[in-house]
Protein backbone atom coordinates (compact mmCIF):
# COMPACT_ATOMS: atom_id res chain seq x y z
CA UNK A 1 0.00 0.00 0.00
CA UNK A 2 1.14 3.34 -0.74
CA UNK A 3 2.18 5.33 2.12
CA UNK A 4 -0.75 8.47 2.62
CA UNK A 5 2.25 10.66 3.76
CA UNK A 6 3.59 10.11 0.33
CA UNK A 7 0.25 9.77 -1.95
CA UNK A 8 0.63 13.74 -3.30
CA UNK A 9 4.10 13.31 -5.00
CA UNK A 10 2.95 9.18 -5.75
CA UNK A 11 0.04 10.68 -7.67
CA UNK A 12 2.05 13.54 -9.19
CA UNK A 13 4.77 10.92 -10.61
CA UNK A 14 2.06 8.23 -11.79
CA UNK A 15 0.15 11.13 -13.45
CA UNK A 16 3.25 11.24 -15.98
CA UNK A 17 2.14 8.22 -17.21
CA UNK A 18 0.34 9.59 -20.28
CA UNK A 19 2.99 12.15 -21.49
CA UNK A 20 6.02 9.60 -21.09
CA UNK A 21 3.80 6.85 -23.52
CA UNK A 22 4.15 9.95 -26.12
CA UNK A 23 7.48 10.80 -25.41
CA UNK A 24 6.53 14.31 -24.15
CA UNK A 25 8.57 14.26 -20.78
CA UNK A 26 11.99 16.34 -20.34
CA UNK A 27 15.02 14.74 -19.33
CA UNK A 28 14.64 15.06 -16.12
CA UNK A 29 10.82 13.98 -15.60
CA UNK A 30 11.66 11.23 -18.18
CA UNK A 31 14.35 9.97 -15.39
CA UNK A 32 12.20 10.73 -12.28
CA UNK A 33 8.92 8.72 -14.13
CA UNK A 34 11.27 5.35 -15.15
CA UNK A 35 12.52 4.96 -11.66
CA UNK A 36 8.69 4.90 -10.89
CA UNK A 37 8.32 2.84 -13.46
CA UNK A 38 10.39 -0.35 -12.59
CA UNK A 39 8.67 -0.56 -9.39
CA UNK A 40 5.16 0.32 -10.43
CA UNK A 41 3.41 -2.43 -12.51
CA UNK A 42 0.32 -0.07 -12.80
CA UNK A 43 1.94 2.44 -14.36
CA UNK A 44 3.76 -0.28 -16.44
CA UNK A 45 0.44 -1.74 -17.45
CA UNK A 46 -0.89 1.97 -18.47
CA UNK A 47 2.17 2.86 -20.73
CA UNK A 48 1.81 -0.33 -22.43
CA UNK A 49 -2.62 0.50 -22.70
CA UNK A 50 -1.29 4.05 -24.09
CA UNK A 51 1.47 3.25 -26.34
CA UNK A 52 -1.18 1.18 -28.58
CA UNK A 53 -3.84 3.37 -28.32
CA UNK A 54 -1.39 6.57 -29.65
CA UNK A 55 -0.29 3.97 -32.24
CA UNK A 56 -3.48 3.00 -33.66
CA UNK A 57 -4.81 6.90 -33.77
CA UNK A 58 -1.27 7.55 -35.81
CA UNK A 59 -1.88 9.56 -38.95
CA UNK A 60 0.42 10.02 -41.49
CA UNK A 61 2.65 13.34 -41.65
CA UNK A 62 0.81 16.18 -43.46
CA UNK A 63 2.28 20.20 -43.17
CA UNK A 64 -0.33 21.84 -40.77
CA UNK A 65 -1.76 25.48 -41.77
CA UNK A 66 0.63 28.31 -41.18
CA UNK A 67 -2.06 29.84 -38.94
CA UNK A 68 -2.47 26.64 -36.63
CA UNK A 69 0.34 27.56 -34.46
CA UNK A 70 -1.09 31.62 -33.54
CA UNK A 71 -4.70 29.33 -33.03
CA UNK A 72 -3.02 27.21 -30.47
CA UNK A 73 -1.27 29.79 -28.59
CA UNK A 74 -4.09 32.24 -28.98
CA UNK A 75 -6.29 29.67 -27.37
CA UNK A 76 -3.86 28.87 -24.81
CA UNK A 77 -4.22 32.58 -23.29
CA UNK A 78 -7.82 31.08 -22.49
CA UNK A 79 -7.36 28.60 -20.60
CA UNK A 80 -7.59 28.61 -16.83
CA UNK A 81 -4.39 26.40 -15.44
CA UNK A 82 -4.91 23.97 -12.66
CA UNK A 83 -3.84 25.10 -8.91
CA UNK A 84 -0.48 23.09 -8.61
CA UNK A 85 -0.31 19.72 -6.77
CA UNK A 86 0.75 20.17 -2.89
CA UNK A 87 2.49 17.53 -0.43
CA UNK A 88 0.03 16.33 2.42
CA UNK A 89 -0.81 13.63 4.60
CA UNK A 90 -3.99 12.02 3.20
CA UNK A 91 -5.96 9.91 5.62
CA UNK A 92 -5.70 6.16 4.53
CA UNK A 93 -9.61 5.91 4.10
CA UNK A 94 -9.12 8.97 1.57
CA UNK A 95 -6.95 6.97 -0.30
CA UNK A 96 -9.12 4.27 -0.58
CA UNK A 97 -11.82 6.15 -1.81
CA UNK A 98 -9.37 8.16 -4.81
CA UNK A 99 -8.10 5.66 -6.48
CA UNK A 100 -10.22 4.56 -8.90
CA UNK A 101 -9.94 8.52 -9.64
CA UNK A 102 -6.53 7.61 -11.08
CA UNK A 103 -7.34 4.29 -12.29
CA UNK A 104 -9.71 6.02 -14.93
CA UNK A 105 -6.82 7.69 -16.28
CA UNK A 106 -6.15 5.50 -19.22
CA UNK A 107 -9.57 6.18 -20.67
CA UNK A 108 -9.25 9.77 -19.79
CA UNK A 109 -6.40 9.95 -21.90
CA UNK A 110 -7.02 7.69 -24.60
CA UNK A 111 -10.48 9.60 -25.22
CA UNK A 112 -7.85 12.84 -25.43
CA UNK A 113 -5.83 11.15 -28.28
CA UNK A 114 -9.05 10.59 -30.47
CA UNK A 115 -10.02 14.07 -29.88
CA UNK A 116 -6.42 15.24 -31.10
CA UNK A 117 -6.41 12.46 -33.53
CA UNK A 118 -9.85 13.56 -34.76
CA UNK A 119 -9.11 17.39 -34.72
CA UNK A 120 -5.77 17.22 -36.92
CA UNK A 121 -7.41 15.16 -39.20
CA UNK A 122 -10.16 17.90 -39.77
CA UNK A 123 -7.44 20.66 -39.31
CA UNK A 124 -4.48 19.67 -41.11
CA UNK A 125 -6.65 17.64 -44.47
CA UNK A 126 -9.14 20.18 -45.76
CA UNK A 127 -8.68 19.87 -48.46
CA UNK A 128 -10.13 16.23 -48.60
CA UNK A 129 -13.55 17.21 -49.08
CA UNK A 130 -12.73 20.50 -51.70
CA UNK A 131 -14.61 20.88 -54.70
CA UNK A 132 -12.65 20.77 -58.07
CA UNK A 133 -10.83 23.99 -59.36
CA UNK A 134 -12.92 26.17 -61.42
CA UNK A 135 -12.88 26.34 -64.79
CA UNK A 136 -10.75 29.16 -66.52
CA UNK A 137 -10.98 30.75 -69.88
CA UNK A 138 -8.10 29.60 -71.27
CA UNK A 139 -9.26 25.26 -70.49
CA UNK A 140 -12.03 26.77 -72.63
CA UNK A 141 -10.12 28.33 -75.57
CA UNK A 142 -7.79 25.36 -75.41
CA UNK A 143 -10.76 22.31 -75.30
CA UNK A 144 -10.69 19.97 -77.96
CA UNK A 145 -14.45 21.09 -79.50
CA UNK A 146 -13.91 24.65 -79.04
CA UNK A 147 -15.84 26.60 -81.86
CA UNK A 148 -16.09 30.54 -82.23
CA UNK A 149 -18.12 32.56 -83.99
CA UNK A 150 -16.97 36.24 -84.93
CA UNK A 151 -18.65 39.66 -85.72
CA UNK A 152 -17.74 43.20 -86.24
CA UNK A 153 -19.06 46.50 -85.71
CA UNK A 154 -19.38 49.35 -88.24
CA UNK A 155 -16.61 51.30 -85.92
CA UNK A 156 -14.39 48.45 -86.95
CA UNK A 157 -14.24 46.90 -83.22
CA UNK A 158 -14.82 43.28 -83.36
CA UNK A 159 -15.82 40.35 -80.72
CA UNK A 160 -16.03 36.82 -81.20
CA UNK A 161 -17.25 34.14 -78.69
CA UNK A 162 -15.65 30.69 -78.44
CA UNK A 163 -17.97 27.77 -76.76
CA UNK A 164 -17.31 24.14 -75.81
CA UNK A 165 -20.26 21.93 -75.34
CA UNK A 166 -18.28 19.53 -73.35
CA UNK A 167 -17.13 22.06 -71.14
CA UNK A 168 -20.59 23.59 -71.30
CA UNK A 169 -18.74 27.15 -71.06
CA UNK A 170 -18.55 30.08 -73.37
CA UNK A 171 -15.66 32.85 -73.37
CA UNK A 172 -16.25 36.17 -75.23
CA UNK A 173 -13.38 38.22 -76.59
CA UNK A 174 -13.28 41.93 -78.22
CA UNK A 175 -10.80 43.86 -79.91
CA UNK A 176 -10.97 47.34 -79.79
CA UNK A 177 -14.40 47.94 -78.78
CA UNK A 178 -16.02 51.03 -77.28
CA UNK A 179 -16.83 51.55 -74.32
CA UNK A 180 -20.32 51.62 -72.54
CA UNK A 181 -21.86 54.71 -72.40
CA UNK A 182 -21.24 56.55 -68.53
CA UNK A 183 -23.87 55.23 -66.08
CA UNK A 184 -24.35 52.05 -68.63
CA UNK A 185 -22.56 48.67 -69.09
CA UNK A 186 -22.59 46.09 -71.43
CA UNK A 187 -23.80 42.66 -69.92
CA UNK A 188 -23.44 38.95 -71.64
CA UNK A 189 -26.53 36.26 -72.21
CA UNK A 190 -26.94 33.12 -73.10
CA UNK A 191 -30.06 32.12 -75.01
CA UNK A 192 -31.77 28.93 -74.01
CA UNK A 193 -33.27 26.75 -76.66
CA UNK A 194 -36.63 27.95 -75.66
CA UNK A 195 -35.45 31.01 -76.44
CA UNK A 196 -35.05 32.76 -73.43
CA UNK A 197 -31.85 34.92 -72.22
CA UNK A 198 -30.36 34.49 -69.46
CA UNK A 199 -27.35 37.15 -67.92
CA UNK A 200 -24.25 35.44 -67.85
CA UNK A 201 -21.77 37.95 -66.48
CA UNK A 202 -20.83 42.05 -66.66
CA UNK A 203 -17.89 43.21 -69.55
CA UNK A 204 -14.83 44.88 -68.05
CA UNK A 205 -14.37 48.72 -69.11
CA UNK A 206 -11.56 47.70 -71.34
CA UNK A 207 -12.04 47.58 -75.14
CA UNK A 208 -9.61 44.51 -74.84
CA UNK A 209 -10.97 42.17 -72.48
CA UNK A 210 -11.62 37.97 -72.40
CA UNK A 211 -14.39 36.92 -70.37
CA UNK A 212 -15.77 34.00 -69.52
CA UNK A 213 -19.72 33.72 -69.24
CA UNK A 214 -21.39 32.60 -66.25
CA UNK A 215 -23.78 29.67 -66.22
CA UNK A 216 -23.98 26.42 -68.56
CA UNK A 217 -23.76 26.96 -72.24
CA UNK A 218 -23.87 23.36 -73.42
CA UNK A 219 -26.69 23.58 -75.20
CA UNK A 220 -27.20 27.12 -75.52
CA UNK A 221 -28.56 28.60 -78.57
CA UNK A 222 -26.69 32.12 -78.71
CA UNK A 223 -24.43 34.49 -76.89
CA UNK A 224 -25.84 38.57 -76.61
CA UNK A 225 -24.19 41.51 -75.56
CA UNK A 226 -26.46 44.02 -74.60
CA UNK A 227 -26.22 47.73 -73.21
CA UNK A 228 -28.31 47.33 -69.14
CA UNK A 229 -27.55 50.23 -66.38
CA UNK A 230 -24.81 50.14 -63.70
CA UNK A 231 -24.81 46.57 -62.14
CA UNK A 232 -26.63 44.91 -65.16
CA UNK A 233 -30.40 43.75 -65.39
CA UNK A 234 -32.04 40.52 -64.79
CA UNK A 235 -34.20 40.57 -68.32
CA UNK A 236 -32.22 42.88 -71.07
CA UNK A 237 -33.05 45.91 -71.51
CA UNK A 238 -32.51 46.69 -75.13
CA UNK A 239 -31.99 44.94 -78.41
CA UNK A 240 -28.55 43.49 -78.38
CA UNK A 241 -25.89 45.79 -79.83
CA UNK A 242 -24.37 41.72 -80.67
CA UNK A 243 -25.72 38.27 -80.85
CA UNK A 244 -23.39 35.40 -81.79
CA UNK A 245 -25.49 32.41 -83.47
CA UNK A 246 -24.23 29.23 -81.57
CA UNK A 247 -26.42 26.63 -83.69
CA UNK A 248 -25.11 27.02 -87.64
Amino acid sequence: MTDPENYGEWTEVHALSGAYAVDALDDLERARFEDHLSRCAECRAEVDSLREAAAVLSVDDVEPPAALRASVLAGIEEIRPLPPLTHQTVPVTTLRRRRPVWRSLPLQVAAALVLVALATTAVLRPWHDDAPAPLTADQVLQAADVQSVGQQLPDGSAATVYVSRSKGAAVVRTHDMALAPAGKTYELWLQTPEGDMEPAGLMPDDPDATVLLHGDASDSTAVGITVEPDGGSDQPTTEPVLLFDLTT
